[in-house]
């Protein structure tokens, strides 16, 4: 399976190649048909390479970051498949939103009623993502990124300079 059509890939870049820090709404929804990683990207390089969006690897630790495009084309998970493109997905919220969303119930999700919780969290707030979160560990291709920026775009991100420990999520039992 193509990960990334042109159309797709066209959109992307547009996306990264914007000169003001925008929180664009995901452009195209990547997983693991055999496991729980789920990646929400809003934004490719002009290396073609470096996607930028909401990483979830399963942890319960969804993060805005980087990751390789040839990377994720290269993962083969249980049985030999590949990660792949849901076809049907179709961003009904910005960036920003998802994340706030995936902070709440630890994991990317589609819940319309999560999602529209969290739009109307981030518009109370005035703040375009959600508290910081600690980091998660380098794994996938993943870059670890502050969670909480002016926007859910990479520009705003400012590295991280102390260790950060992950604490269990809130949700979980």
């Amino acid at each position: 399976m193509i990960l990334i059509t042109d159309d797709l890939r066209a959109r992307l870049l547009a996306n990264g190649a914007a000169e003001t820090e925008t929180d664009h709404h995901p452009v195209v929804k990547l997983f693991d048909p055999t496991g729980p990683a789920t990646w929400l990207l809003s934004e490719l390089d002009a290396d073609g390479d470096t996607l930028f969006g909401l990483c979830d690897l399963g942890l319960g630790f969804p993060e805005l970051g980087s990751v390789s495009l040839a990377e994720l084309e290269s993962v083969k998970g249980r049985l030999g498949l590949g990660i792949e493109r849901d076809r049907y997905f179709k961003a009904e919220f910005a960036l920003s939103v998802y994340a706030e969303a995936a902070r709440l119930s630890c994991h990317i999700t589609e819940d319309e009623r999560l999602l529209r919780q969290a739009a109307e969290a981030l518009a109370k707030s005035g703040s375009e993502l959600p508290p910081d979160t600690a980091e998660q560990p380098r794994s996938l291709g993943v870059e670890n990124r502050p969670a909480a920026r002016p926007a859910a775009s990479r520009r705003a991100t400012q590295p991280q300079t102390k260790e950060t420990n992950h604490a269990a999520c809130p949700h979980s039992d």
